[in-house]
């Protein structure tokens, strides 16, 4: 009959450790993961449409659509198979559903609901007409979108945009990572 071996309490201690400290770390990723999936994501700057505010190449967090409604003046992240090959829009929210947006090419002017918008954080003001009829009354679960780069950015202005989906939201922009240049929150 074999004896049984006695397990020195050290070792019995080293393996608990290292049990703990894995489950910790199974922990942590499982966490990370539930967080990414659901709250906040990563996504990279396509084009010219947002600059000043934001420029190619920089990559930003979004805050997940499903912790989120749109509101006038956030950046949002949009995706869809109708928008470029289904690569994600970076836009501004101009206006929600029930507003009515109105343009003055010739002046460069917004207006939502009659109020003249303050926009300091456009590069030039809106001459670029893209073929909607203004003014325009935003369907309800849309949003009316432009770029910062107004006379370069295809948006709501465009008829093969519109005005977007809720649906079609990905998520409110919330800072940029990187270049670390650039690290830091959006307005």
């Amino acid at each position: 009959m074999m004896e049984k071996k006695a397990v020195p309490e050290a070792e019995k201690n080293l393996w608990l450790e290292t049990y703990k400290a894995l489950s910790d770390v199974i922990s942590c990723l499982i966490f990370v993961t539930i967080l990414f999936v659901f709250a906040i994501r990563l996504v990279s700057v396509v084009g010219s449409s947002m600059y000043p505010t934001l420029h190619e190449g920089d990559r930003l967090t979004l805050l997940s659509n499903c912790l989120y409604e749109p509101e006038a003046g956030d950046i949002v992240v949009l995706v869809a198979e109708d928008f470029d090959n289904g690569v994600p829009l970076v836009k501004r929210v101009i206006a929600s559903e029930g507003q009515t947006v109105d343009i003055d090419f010739y002046q460069g002017l917004v207006w939502v609901d009659g109020v003249l918008l303050d926009e300091p954080y456009i590069n030039e003001p809106t001459y670029r007409d893209e073929g909607m009829k203004f003014p325009l009354t935003v369907p309800e679960n849309c949003i009316f979108v432009m770029g910062d780069n107004r006379n370069h950015s295809t948006d709501s202005r465009c008829p093969d945009i519109g005005c977007v989906d809720q649906r079609y939201v990905l998520g409110k922009a919330l800072q940029v990572v990187t270049p670390l240049s650039r690290f830091g929150g959006i307005s």
